[in-house]
Formats: C-alpha cells, sequence, structure tokens
C-alpha cells in the first residue's frame, strides 16, 4: 500500500513537472516571437517604435489565448523578416525604442515646459516692441543719426534766433489807430487770421483816393482811343495803381481792396491779417493807440525752422562748410541741423567768426533766445555725439544703444571714447541709424527684466 501511494505522488508530481514545463516552453517560445512580429516586413523603416516597451513588460498569457501564441510561433513572417536581423537584433530593439521613447519626452519637455512658455527660448532674443502709445508713456524718443563724424573737441556756444526767412514784421507805411485787438502775445495764428484792426484819418483819406482813382480809371479804360488821348488814359491808370500800392504799403490784401471798391461805405477802418502761419511776437499794439508810419505793431514767427548763431575759433571754421550737418544742443535735446552760411570776417573784439545754422523745430520744443552747444564736423577724430539718456549698461557691464528698426527696439553695445558735459563721442553704430536718445533706461529694465526670470513669475 505505501509503494503504490508513493508511486501515485511521484506520477502526480511529474504530471505538474510536465505542465510547468510545457508553460515555460510556451512562454519562452511567446517572447522570442512578439518583437519578430513586431518588426516582421518593415524593412529598415522601423514604422513599429512607436509601440511602447511597457506593452511587451506587461504581457502575459492571461492576456493572450495559447492559440493565438501558437499562430504567432508558427508564422513564416514573424520567423524571418528578410532582413536576418538575429537573436542580437532582436535584443537591441527594445533598448533602442526605450532610447527614443525618453527622447520623444525630452524633447516635448523642451517644446514645453509646463509653463507654457515652449517657444519663450526662442523668442528671448528678439527685439522689443512697444506702440507708439507705450514709446509716448515711457518718453521714448528717438534720433537718427548723421552721416557726418563729430569731435566733442569741435564745440562752439550758440543762440537760437528766429529763422529770418519764415518771419513777417508787421509795420504799416502810414499812419494808423489801433481800434480793436484780436490775438494775445504769444498766440498761434493761422494765415489770413485777424490780428488787429485799424482805423483813423490817414486810413479813410487813403481808402477814399484810391476809390476814386479806381474808378476814373475804370471810365477811361472803357473810352476808346480816339475819345481820350494816350496820355491821359497812362495817367489814369498810374494813379489807380499809386493809390493801390499805398492800400498794400498797409497791409491790406487784395481781396479787401477789392470789397472796398465795391463798397466805399465801408472806408476808415480795415482789419491786419496774420500773412503766415505763425506765433504773435514783439507785440507792442494798444488800444486806442496812434501809431506813426513805419513803426512795427506785431512780429510773427514760423518757429517750425529756427536759426542758430555760434561764434568759433579760426582752427574750428577751417573744417565748415556750407552744407555741411551739425548738432545742437539745447538743454537735453540734441537736434541734426544744417550749416547754411558763415561770416568769414572776425569780430574785432571776440576774434571770432559767425557761423549760421538752420534746424527744424517739430513741435515747438525749442524757442529763439535759448543757448546751445554746437557740434562741428571732424572727419579725423570724430565720432556719434550721443547725450547720456541714450546710453545704458548691458549684462556683461559694457555700454549699449537701443536701436530701432521694423523689429522694434534692439540693444548694440558701444564703445564710449570720450564724456563731458552730458556728452558721449561713441563709436560702433551705423550712420543713419535710429537711435533711442530718450528713455533707453526703460528699455534696459524691458530687457533685463525678461532676460532674468523668462517665465514672467
Amino acid at each position: 500500500m505505501k509503494n503504490q501511494q508513493s508511486v501515485k505522488n511521484s506520477f502526480k508530481l511529474n504530471a505538474i513537472s510536465r505542465a510547468m514545463g510545457f508553460g515555460l516552453l510556451i512562454t519562452l517560445a511567446a517572447a522570442i516571437s512578439l518583437p519578430s512580429a513586431a518588426f516582421a516586413g518593415e524593412g529598415h523603416d522601423h514604422s513599429a517604435e512607436t509601440v511602447d516597451k511597457t506593452e511587451f513588460n506587461n504581457f502575459s498569457l492571461e492576456n493572450k489565448s495559447l492559440e493565438n501564441v501558437s499562430l504567432e510561433v508558427a508564422s513564416p513572417e514573424n520567423a524571418d523578416d528578410g532582413h536576418d536581423h538575429g537573436e542580437e537584433e532582436g535584443h537591441d530593439h527594445d533598448a533602442e525604442l526605450a532610447e527614443k521613447a525618453e527622447s520623444k519626452n525630452a524633447s516635448s519637455e523642451t517644446t514645453d515646459d509646463g509653463h507654457g512658455h515652449g517657444e519663450e527660448a526662442e523668442e528671448e532674443g528678439h527685439a522689443l516692441q512697444l506702440t507708439a502709445e507705450q514709446q509716448q508713456l515711457a518718453g521714448i524718443e528717438v534720433a537718427r543719426l548723421s552721416e557726418e563724424a563729430f569731435s566733442l573737441e569741435a564745440v562752439a556756444t550758440a543762440t537760437l534766433v528766429v529763422d529770418r526767412d519764415r518771419t513777417m514784421t508787421l509795420a504799416p507805411q502810414l499812419d494808423v489807430r489801433i481800434e480793436q485787438r484780436h490775438v494775445v502775445p504769444g498766440q498761434e495764428v493761422k494765415k489770413g487770421q485777424p490780428l488787429l484792426t485799424l482805423g483813423g484819418v490817414a486810413v479813410a483819406q487813403a481808402q477814399a483816393e484810391y476809390i476814386n482813382a479806381a474808378a476814373e480809371w475804370s471810365r477811361v479804360k472803357r473810352m476808346s482811343k480816339s475819345a481820350v488821348s494816350a496820355s491821359r488814359r497812362l495817367q489814369a491808370q498810374v494813379d489807380a495803381e499809386l493809390k493801390r500800392a499805398t492800400l498794400e504799403a498797409m497791409k491790406m490784401t487784395t481781396s479787401q481792396i477789392g470789397t472796398l471798391e465795391s463798397n466805399p461805405e465801408t472806408i476808415g477802418s480795415y482789419q491786419l491779417l496774420a500773412p503766415i502761419n505763425g506765433r504773435v511776437q514783439q507785440d507792442l499794439a494798444m488800444l486806442g493807440q496812434v501809431v506813426a508810419a513805419g513803426t512795427a505793431l506785431m512780429q510773427l514767427t514760423d518757429e517750425s525752422h529756427l536759426w542758430v548763431e555760434a561764434q568759433v575759433t579760426p582752427k574750428q571754421s577751417e573744417n565748415v562748410s556750407i552744407g555741411s550737418k551739425a548738432l545742437v544742443r539745447v538743454g537735453d535735446k540734441t537736434l541734426e541741423a544744417k550749416i547754411i552760411g558763415r561770416s568769414h570776417e572776425l569780430d574785432s573784439v571776440t576774434r571770432t567768426e559767425q557761423i549760421l545754422v538752420s534746424l527744424e523745430n517739430p513741435g515747438h520744443v525749442i524757442h529763439a533766445g535759448q543757448f546751445a552747444e554746437l557740434y562741428l564736423p571732424n572727419a579725423v577724430q570724430g565720432g556719434v555725439i550721443l547725450p547720456d539718456a541714450a546710453l545704458t549698461r548691458g549684462g556683461d557691464g559694457d555700454w549699449q544703444v537701443f536701436v530701432q528698426d521694423k523689429d522694434g527696439f534692439e540693444a548694440v553695445e558701444v564703445e564710449v571714447v570720450e564724456r563731458q558735459r552730458g556728452m558721449n563721442l561713441v563709436r560702433g553704430l551705423a550712420a543713419g541709424s535710429n537711435v533711442v536718445v530718450s528713455g533707453a533706461f526703460f528699455l534696459a529694465s524691458e530687457q533685463a527684466k525678461s532676460g532674468f526670470d523668462i517665465h514672467n513669475h
């Protein structure tokens, strides 16, 4: 009985061992066949690289029937893919899939760092962009660099004066009385705008004489040549033109003279109209005042253009040529100007020569009578002259300025050769560049902010 029991137990153990052995064999066959099936018929394209390696790690016989495993093992396509990969290649594919999956994850992390700034590193080096309103709020002013080179040594004191080609003095060539005022000193006026109402005995007499002379010339002009002599015709015409010229000397316009001729009842007064667009200056007219002929009542000046008068030494004037560029500094503003004249004569007291420079004054930010500094061209030791407000320090401590182009504002490192009186001789900028001369500190802070914390935390 004991021997029979032992035989039965031994038989059971052998059956269990055989079953375990068979199961192990099936598992090994499936593990070997799966990589081959994944890459079968792929050539060298390896399109199955997208398969996650975890699928192989999690594979078990519980998720796949024995019948399917047997079919995959017996499949000729899985047995040979036509490229003789061999056992070693089948083993290396698992490692390759893992490496490429990790590489893909790393690339994804580079593209998106979890803060929504995947492309920020690429944009970090781009120029700063501001709207016109933002530039105005930040006080950013841009100036175009001159083609000329300048030096801090070639500088002269100067004074702003009115542009005499754009200034009108109103001085009627007849005794007039101020009857009414229509403007105040310093007011901006447009051409044709009333300034004063003038009248008086002399005015009425001149207007009456013109009306009579014009009527006589109109009568004679309609008569035939046989009815009136040539001398009489000429005398009537000259007398009418003379009386017209008197009214024009009183600063009456052609339209006013025509109205007076058709409406004689308006004699005795007229309105003094602005001959140009400008600002009222040197206003001396007072109500009720009788002003003698030739006395200046008012001056109008177009301040959009000004002149600069500077006194330079003979050595400084050697490099001065008509039409060349110059720089004018007034307070904290630096403007480009053009040399339009020089006296070629030295003052007997100061031993200096006068230089005349013309500059544009958009917005009327500077005014006649202000003192200025004039920087003259110097091609030998010259460079770009910029104010202190245009310079800032970069992240590495070097000097930099901001240049505006179509992309925005970009920092450019420069070499500061010399500094004095709030101005700097700078090299390293291309002629004609648009450089920020005011508000550079704001741009530098924005640049540092974006460079210091790209996530804006």
